[in-house]
């Protein structure tokens, strides 16, 4: 059975930093990119960031965390997390941890992120 949790979010005042995790088991981690995708209050989905399959040589992230967001994951724990500084009111939402693309991608539930004062 294919598992994807997240952990690790919560309130945080502006400013502050949270690291999520996404614990995962049923596939084979380090043979997907895995992203984090946000839903916002408004319900948009927005990707976040993607980290790439095998060492995870390559990440990218969405202009609107780039310098404050860093992804990362563990091969050997099948983990992934994001390192969340400096966050934002706009950083507020559903963050999910997802593997592949698509239809095919693996996703898990989420974990609720709120940013204020």
């Amino acid at each position: 059975e294919v598992r994807l949790m997240e952990s690790g979010g919560g309130l945080v005042q502006p400013g502050g930093s949270l690291t999520l995790s996404c614990a995962t088991s049923g596939f084979t981690f380090r043979s997907y990119d895995m992203h984090w995708v946000r839903q916002t209050p408004d319900k948009e989905r927005e990707w976040v960031a993607t980290i790439s399959s095998g060492s995870g040589l390559s990440t990218r992230y969405a202009k609107a965390v780039k310098g404050r967001f860093a992804n990362s994951k563990d091969n050997a724990k099948d983990l992934l997390y994001l390192q969340m500084n400096s966050l934002k009111p706009e950083d507020t939402g559903m963050y999910v941890c997802e593997a592949g693309y698509g239809n095919d991608a693996h996703k898990g539930q989420g974990i609720q992120v709120t940013v204020s004062s």
